[in-house]
């Protein structure tokens, strides 16, 4: 006896197929969207623009999320102040760890927020007269052309 096309012959099979689909749309669906990782930066004093990987993020203090962990590139701009850029190492938690990882990001009914707060010392800009800056230059100039 043939079967229909189409047909997937027994009723045990279908059902699950079923199955198998509505938890796959399950598992994709309801826990998705369970990690938040977020990164505050801060700086005394506060109003330098913050720069996060090349990209800018706003004035301190200010927030910014982000989707990996890692080492990541900070750069603080503040005129009267030092450029301050900093390698600043953002530890992933014990449960973002492989392989428990996949089920704090997929699998959590509720919502996880991870957050990194980082605060840096901006140090004022040095002052250099112009007369300084000339001595300078011709120390220089001089130890160039005549040798240490």
């Amino acid at each position: 006896m043939t079967q229909p096309l189409g047909s997937t012959g027994c009723p045990h099979n279908r059902q699950r197929a079923i199955a198998l689909a509505f938890l796959g749309f399950v598992l994709t669906t309801v826990g998705s969207g369970c990690m938040h990782r977020r990164m505050a930066i801060r700086s005394n004093p506060p109003g330098a623009l913050a720069i996060v990987d090349g990209k800018e993020i706003g004035y301190t203090p200010t927030a910014a999320d982000f989707s990996h962990y890692g080492t990541r590139e900070i750069k603080l701009v503040k005129p009267g102040f030092e450029t301050l850029t900093a390698l600043q190492k953002v530890q992933a938690p014990w449960y973002q760890r492989i392989p428990l990882d996949f089920f704090s990001d997929n699998l959590l009914p509720f919502r996880v927020t991870n957050r990194h707060d980082f605060t840096f010392n901006l140090r004022p800009s040095v002052v250099v007269s112009e007369q300084e800056l000339l001595d300078r230059a011709n120390a220089l100039r001089t130890e160039s052309q005549v040798g240490p």
